[in-house]
């Protein structure tokens, strides 16, 4: 099983594996919208509403929410990576992974349509729950915002009235729309969930977060490859020169290290569910690995493009402004290097630990 099929050193193009269709189809659909909007682009980032409705036409949206369709994380990472490989525009990690999963386990109807996740910490008193969200992804596009408000009494999970909250708005590296909501609702309008479930939305926040990098990457190193390919330098392409060979193949190292770590957190969730302790070392490892990483690849990458590379008429940005934005959501490298620190060091056989053998 590799969901993450596609990156520079990938020449098999006979895949016949059980996602091989799903995979074409979110290549075809992605592809197409990122050539419609290419030279189009803005800061913030506007909501591309065409390919949000052919997603929800083939049932994409709600991939692993709608137990019709029996997709689990292997078909949800085949998405997202896919849709990152061609910097969609839209929240479909915070809408199937994040918000329709919280809803099911707060009993919530949630209705179509995009969904986000308002995560903060909050306080209650005279009956009421009250807090900030930070760094809320896609507000503007999203009709329903879920709230998931942690607080002493558990993690308080609701639809959010947007007309009685405050909303600072702001972006990302990327220009991806991040916004900071004030709340103050009705603890009665709230669901008191176990405080577990917060770890958890957390926890398949990063795995998303860590699939997306990875197709970001792979985007990043096939335009690099692409450049140094056609772009002649005293006679000779790019790539034929020592120094250019040497830095395509140190970004390609790299990446292929973060995608063994996701790859990993990938089999784990499929293997034993978010909730696991296998997923929850996974997805550490992979948090960590994919941020050392970024920071070398999209470097690399903009060094190969030169000065076009870092002007926004180029796609080069949409791929590396995204990967170095996502790497700090939901736990930065340094706080999940931290987390596994505090593992290995509680753990009665460290290295058990540290090469993945979790005995429950």
């Amino acid at each position: 099983m590799n969901a993450l099929w596609g990156g520079v050193l990938d020449t098999d193009d006979s895949r016949d594996d059980d996602t091989a269709e799903l995979r074409q189809l979110v290549d075809t659909l992605g592809r197409r919208s990122f050539d419609s909007r290419l030279g189009r682009r803005a800061v913030p980032e506007e909501f591309d509403a065409p390919l949000w409705r052919d997603l929800e036409d083939t049932g994409l949206t709600r991939l692993t929410s709608t137990a019709d369709l029996g997709a689990g994380p292997v078909e949800s990472a085949v998405l997202l990576y896919g849709l990152a490989r061609h910097a969609a525009a839209i929240p479909i990690a915070e809408t199937d992974m994040l918000a329709a999963w919280l809803g099911s386990q707060a009993g919530i109807e949630l209705p179509h349509g995009p969904l986000t996740v308002a995560v903060g910490q909050a306080d209650t008193a005279a009956g009421r729950v009250s807090g900030t969200a930070p760094d809320v992804p896609w507000t503007p596009a999203c009709a329903t915002v879920l709230v998931a408000a942690n607080s002493r009494d558990g993690l308080h999970v609701g639809i959010l009235d947007l007309a009685s909250a405050t909303i600072h708005e702001g972006h990302n590296l990327a220009g991806e729309p991040r916004d900071t909501i004030a709340f103050d609702v009705p603890a009665d309008d709230l669901r008191v969930l176990d405080p577990t479930l917060a770890t958890e939305l957390q926890r398949r926040g990063a795995w998303a977060r860590c699939v997306q990098i990875m197709g970001a990457l792979d985007a990043a190193a096939a335009l690099s490859v692409d450049h140094t390919r056609n772009r002649v330098q005293f006679g000779r392409p790019l790539s034929a020169f020592q120094s250019v060979q040497h830095s395509l193949a140190a970004m390609a190292g790299d990446i292929e290290r973060a995608r063994a770590a996701t790859t990993l957190a990938i089999s784990a969730a499929a293997d034993h569910g978010f909730a696991s302790p296998q997923t929850d070392y996974a997805v550490t490892v992979a948090k960590i690995v994919t941020g050392q990483v970024v920071d070398t690849a999209t470097t690399i990458a903009h060094q190969l493009h030169g000065a076009i590379g870092v002007t926004a008429e180029h796609p080069l940005w949409l791929a590396t402004l995204r990967a170095q934005s996502w790497v700090h959501d939901y736990g930065s490298t340094a706080r999940h290097a931290r987390r596994l620190g505090r593992l290995v060091l509680a753990a009665g056989d460290p290295w058990g630990v540290l090469v993945g053998e979790m005995t429950s």
